[in-house]
């Protein structure tokens, strides 16, 4: 069994909370805008960091993490990227990469929109763990855990915080 601690858009900030709440998790995945490595060093301290690079990374990140990270974990593949779009309304080239590489989970962020949904015509639950850091329109700083094992999905747990209420 893997747990998964999941976020995007972090912008360069780490809630004081993802310690907690990723503490038990196994790895981290990071759907880009790190912002800044010091974002992926710190998470590096509590588990192993898979990411990819967001829109707004520069070529540091962008040298240290790829544009689409696709790898097996507990029996599911995965297919991870920044900007994504959803089911029904997919961004360019991604229903074209879905199709080719048949992922079970499909994994994105950008939106600053948490959303988990099952696409059924592509056969994947769709994962958008909304944004993580203070910066966006998004009101609230949105993290996501769940579990991986052998083939399963379960235990998925969201954390929230107002954004409203942190210092810029």
């Amino acid at each position: 069994m893997k747990k998964i601690g999941l976020l995007s858009d972090t912008h360069g900030y780490v809630h004081p909370a993802t310690g907690s709440f990723f503490g038990s998790c196994d790895e981290i995945w990071h759907a880009g805008d790190i912002g800044d490595l010091l974002v992926t060093d710190q998470l590096s301290a509590i588990s192993k960091v898979v990411a990819v690079f967001g829109n707004i990374d520069g070529h540091h990140i962008r040298q240290q993490f790829p544009e689409v990270q696709i790898f097996e974990a507990e029996r599911k593949k995965v297919l991870m990227m920044h900007i994504g779009g959803y089911p029904g309304k997919y961004a360019r080239g991604v229903q074209n990469l879905l199709v080719k590489h048949q992922p079970d989970i499909f994994i994105c962020g950008h939106s600053h929109i948490l959303r988990v949904m099952y696409d059924k015509k592509n056969n994947l639950l769709f994962i958008n763990p909304g944004a993580a850091g203070k910066h966006g329109m998004h009101q609230k700083i949105t993290l996501v855990r769940f579990e991986l094992h052998e083939g399963t999905i379960s235990n998925l747990e969201i954390y929230e915080a107002e954004r409203n209420r942190l210092k810029e």
